[in-house]
């Protein structure tokens, strides 16, 4: 990537602040007007996804969610040295955030918290995980070797945490990201059901890197590599490298 780690990891902790920031805040604040639509709170999370992304994607690739970051690494297309930054930067953000909402909003619906419905472990397991395999395979085809995201590509990803918040928010809360349920969690001092999520999001992170290192990754490198022709355009015998500045919430 052509921007300085602490650049990037700079824009992970501002892009997860953010998105934690927007989301959660969406669902206290809900709370607080007696509720509102689910299809709102789905597009509360869509603009808390999008925003980040759009902005962030050229920097750091807006991961923005450790599950993306821990995919991309064990599938090769991130550097593996990088990861411990990433993950700090995209949880300290994601505190931010809901330290955010705590201090303007209070600490109404546990700070938009992610609980099972009715305590329905095994649900919240398979709806989690397969939401969080959506939403990796979004980040997969964005990132895949030689390809140039357009514009309404990069929403993507933010597609599907909107469409997961309208249907199974009401049963898990919709986390896919271990960094937005850990955070609420700790600031509320609800941790009900906590290690279900984060066991779903990241058994989803390893079936997509086995996937994609099994699969699909011939040709391809963990880090770009410079050429005269510009991404995507290389005249080169070798195929393009695998991106890694493409986003994930």
């Amino acid at each position: 990537m052509k921007h300085p780690l602490g650049t990037r990891c700079l824009a992970e902790l501002a892009g997860t602040g953010f998105l934690v920031g927007i989301g959660c805040g969406a669902i206290v604040g809900a709370t607080r007007v007696g509720g509102v639509p689910q299809v709102l709170l789905a597009g509360a999370w869509f603009v808390a996804v999008a925003a980040p992304v759009l902005a962030f994607a050229s920097v750091s690739g807006a991961h923005l969610n450790p599950a993306v970051t821990l995919a991309l690494a064990g599938s090769g297309r991130f550097p593996r040295r990088e990861v411990p930054a990433y993950l700090g930067a995209q949880t300290l953000g994601a505190f931010g955030g809901a330290g955010a909402v705590l201090l303007a909003l209070g600490n109404g619906a546990h700070l938009g918290a992610t609980l099972p419905l009715g305590g329905d472990l095994v649900r919240t397991f398979l709806l989690e995980l397969a939401f969080t395999l959506a939403l990796l395979a979004s980040v997969i085809y964005l990132t895949k070797a030689g390809k140039v995201p357009r514009a309404w590509e990069l929403l993507l990803p933010a597609l599907v945490v909107g469409i997961s918040t309208f249907f199974i928010g009401p049963f898990t809360g919709s986390s896919l990201n271990p960094a937005r349920s850990l955070a609420p969690a700790v600031l509320s001092d609800d941790y009900s059901g906590i290690w279900i999520y984060f066991t779903a999001t990241l058994s989803a992170a390893g079936i997509v890197a086995m996937l994609v290192a099994r699969f699909l990754t011939t040709g391809e490198s963990p880090e770009p590599v410079p050429t005269s022709s510009g991404p995507g355009t290389s005249r080169d015998r070798h195929p393009p490298p695998a991106r890694t500045d493409a986003p994930g919430p």
